[in-house]
């Protein structure tokens, strides 16, 4: 009985720690990722990326789970899609999955995210969402995107955000700008 106790009272430390290292790890891409930069790329498996002076906003969470808990979106994604094709988005008429990109791409992230339990409610509440987590979105007209929820707050309490969504990454106050599509907090 101790023990659950004590497990109990720990997760929600062990919840923000994770957060915090994820929302570092984010963190530390302003200045050096300064350009949104698309374009299909051959990349090393596992654990490949594109040059880190570019990317896209998935690259800033693939590149925040790999240094903050050694998580490679890449690898896990690509497995998943590899067991489970059927249940990911047709979007890009592929007849299997690819390696190179397929971790890039925001509904696919999505659809991982929540067939590994990491859902969360999508709500207008700036309490509910915590550092590290991870925030889907629609820029419009219909783009999708994410950004990671920084431990750093606008003064109206909305806690800031980090991604890149056209001009490198950056931190900023956009939690709420655009409509949201998803909310996931990663587990360990």
């Amino acid at each position: 009985m101790i023990r659950l106790l004590v497990l109990l009272l720990l997760v929600p430390a062990l919840e923000a720690d994770t957060g915090s290292k994820i929302a570092d790890a984010a963190r530390g891409q302003v200045g050096i990722t300064k350009s949104y930069d698309p374009a299909y790329v051959a990349l090393d498996y596992p654990g490949g990326d594109v040059p880190k002076d570019r990317g896209v906003c998935t690259d800033v969470v693939i590149r925040a789970l790999r240094k903050a808990l050694d998580a490679d979106l890449q690898k896990l994604v690509h497995e998943d899609m590899r067991a489970n094709f059927p249940k990911y988005p047709r979007n890009w008429g592929l007849s299997r999955p690819d390696r190179n990109i397929d971790h890039r791409r925001v509904p696919n992230l999505r659809t991982y995210f929540k067939r590994r339990g990491l859902s969360l409610p999508v709500t207008k509440k700036a309490s509910d969402y915590r550092a590290g987590d991870l925030v889907t979105c629609t820029v419009p007209p219909h783009l999708p995107h994410i950004m990671i929820v920084s431990d750093r707050k606008a003064p109206d309490g909305t806690p800031l955000v980090i991604h890149n969504i056209g001009r490198g990454t950056r931190e900023e106050n956009r939690l709420f700008e655009f409509k949201l599509t998803g909310h996931y907090r990663w587990k360990k």
